[in-house]
């Protein structure tokens, strides 16, 4: 378990100084995930915003009202209890474990697809860790946040899997990439985000895209325009595909 300031709207977020983690947990769930994946449960927004958990990663902070609701939701489930300091509170179990591992990234893969159908999720967030495995979170339709510890090849061949397929386009043709981001079948931007921490803040210093479109059985990969940032231009895999051009991107 993991022990953190208790959610108070009005207050930021902690440092990662205020997360204590369990001397040992860590190297033993690594030992673990190395003999497969852990999974951690599935949560709400608002249960993970209220112990403050990927809440860096997400678009939009549930009302007060919704968190105060979750808040209970945890602690009659007992993965909230009071800490040993006045304004702080345990979050334990396998959500203790989720946001231990979260606080270590500092590194995010944000993979968010269209075409989806009911069932699989439409949005999957990698947060890699120094042992060679991830922290994966999928997000369904019904916002329900998935969350497991997954060995670093399992999850990339995952998340490979989920992503849009196909015999790799001629980046030589020239195409409108709205235009065909708008007619494909399905689609994904994929975003790396790499921060760092000053005080209670987490600080983007770096991100970099990927944009696959399939359309036809071909598959089609866009790049941000450099001079454009809202712009896109075709991206080469150079004899890769794309999984090696992901785990590029992560290296």
């Amino acid at each position: 378990m993991s022990e953190a300031a208790a959610r108070d709207p009005a207050s930021p977020r902690p440092s990662p100084g205020q997360v204590s983690v369990p001397e040992g947990l860590v190297q033993a769930v690594v030992n673990l995930v190395n003999t497969g994946p852990v999974l951690l449960g599935a949560y709400t927004l608002a249960e993970l915003t209220a112990v403050d958990a990927i809440v860096d990663f997400l678009e939009a902070r549930p009302s007060d009202e919704v968190i105060a609701e979750a808040v209970r939701s945890l602690a009659a489930r007992q993965l909230l209890v009071a800490g040993s300091a006045g304004h702080q509170v345990q979050v334990r179990g396998d959500l203790g474990i989720a946001v231990a591992f979260e606080q270590r990234a500092r590194t995010v893969l944000d993979a968010r697809a269209t075409g989806t159908v009911p069932g699989e999720p439409w949005r999957t967030l990698l947060l890699p860790q120094p042992e060679h495995i991830f922290l994966v979170v999928r997000i369904d339709a019904l916002g329900v946040h998935e969350i497991g510890l997954y060995p670093s090849d399992q999850a990339l061949d995952d998340l490979v899997a989920w992503l849009p397929q196909g015999e790799p386009a001629d980046p030589e043709v020239s195409v409108d990439a709205n235009a065909l981001l708008a007619s494909s079948d399905r689609s994904a931007l994929v975003t790396i985000t790499r921060y760092t921490t000053r005080g209670s803040a987490e600080i983007p210093e770096t991100s970099s895209d990927l944009i696959l479109a399939r359309q036809d059985g071909r598959l089609h990969v866009f790049g941000r325009a450099q001079a454009d940032t809202a712009g896109l231009v075709s991206r080469p895999l150079d004899g890769k595909n794309v999984r090696d051009t992901v785990a590029d991107l992560l290296a």
